[in-house]
């Protein structure tokens, strides 16, 4: 496939070029003759890389349908998204193995790439629980983590974990060997952040929501994660972080901050009822709330919603692309999120507009 006339996103800005490629990219440049597609002008990206979503059109990684997988590979393709973890919630040994079983046996017929898991829970704290079931929490243990990866056959890449818990430093220091290890949902004060980031904990979860808010005089997962250089998520709703503190958390932490949609089975759905971990939620507006709270849970969003909203607050296109791919791929070690010869040509075409033209996993086109 050769384009052409295109802005490609190489090394954090846009170029004026062409591409060619087939499974992977071959030549990011000018190239002599004929195009395949003349884009005009067109912006040619990484596909987007979500390593924080639980499902969409009424599907969810947790329910452990083999069924489920193919549809919201080809719902994250339609989004532009071309890489994903399978994001679980915090449910028993039980409940969890089964999901874990459903990725291992998984095999991609088109859409995006299921890249890995992403266990968001069981070892969660009670008081930033938020939306996971408090029935399920479970202390952090090496053991049911490693039982829950081998079941995976080795998928897990990104595990999160309350550091102030019982274990969660032995937990911190032995699986951050192991995958990507983050901070959330939890209580812990900026010391006990520092010393888990120490242990080899390197991202924190939904920056703000499920942790403790940044003080002056007790900064907690917030300040700890900037002095420790981790990466940092943020839900770009408009729901859960306002625009001005996206603005100032990527003046803040710059390269290291990912966007993440935190997306439910309600994504791509109308509103009305639907159910998360066990527990019911209602969808109003596109706002997802356990059924009869005030507590958010999660979003309705897909990450190409979360580029164009971060760009609509004041984020330059570069960054938000970056933020939205290769941030997200580097934070969890997946070969994705860039654009350059050799690595697979996972793409995605926009208008001036933002508006999805095409996308490309592996040199072949999508469906929109």
């Amino acid at each position: 496939m050769r384009i052409k006339n295109a802005r490609i996103f190489v090394d954090k800005t846009f170029v004026n070029g062409d591409l060619e490629f087939d499974r992977t990219i071959r030549t990011v440049g000018e190239l002599e003759g004929a195009g395949d597609w003349d884009v005009q002008g067109a912006y040619v990206i990484p596909g987007l890389v979500d390593i924080h979503t639980h499902g969409a059109i009424g599907e969810d990684f947790s329910d452990g349908k083999p069924s489920g997988l193919q549809p919201l590979s080809g719902y994250y393709a339609a989004h532009a998204v071309t890489s994903f973890l399978a994001t679980t919630m915090t449910l028993k040994e039980e409940v969890l193995t089964p999901a874990m079983h459903a990725v291992r046996d998984f095999r991609r017929q088109g859409g995006a790439k299921c890249a890995g898991i992403h266990l968001e829970g069981p070892f969660l704290c009670y008081a930033k629980r938020g939306a996971q079931a408090a029935e399920n929490l479970h202390k952090p243990d090496v053991a049911l983590f490693r039982r829950l990866n081998e079941a995976s056959g080795g998928q897990v890449k990104l595990v999160t974990v309350a550091c102030e818990e019982e274990g969660a430093m032995d937990f911190i220091t032995q699986v951050s060997r192991e995958c990507t290890v983050s901070l959330g949902h939890s209580t812990a004060g900026y010391d006990t952040a520092m010393e888990a980031f120490r242990r080899g904990a390197s991202h924190a979860t939904h920056l703000f929501n499920g942790m403790e808010p940044l003080h002056h005089r007790e900064p907690a997962i917030i300040g700890a994660a900037f002095d420790a250089g981790a990466s940092v998520e943020l839900i770009c709703d408009g729901l859960h972080i306002h625009p001005a503190v996206i603005r100032m958390v990527h003046r803040l932490y710059g390269d290291r901050l990912n966007l993440i949609s935190d997306s439910l089975r309600c994504a791509g759905m109308p509103d009305g009822d639907y159910e998360l971990g066990g527990q019911p939620i209602t969808v109003k507006g596109g706002k997802a709330t356990l059924t009869g709270t005030d507590t958010l849970a999660g979003s309705s969003i897909s990450m190409l919603d979360a580029l164009r909203n971060v760009v609509r607050f004041g984020l330059s296109l570069e960054d938000a692309v970056y933020a939205a791919s290769t941030a997200p791929a580097l934070a969890v070690g997946l070969e994705a999120g860039s654009i350059r010869p050799g690595r697979p040509a996972d793409l995605a075409v926009l208008d001036r507009e933002l508006n999805l033209l095409a996308v490309y996993v592996d040199g072949e086109r999508q469906a929109l």
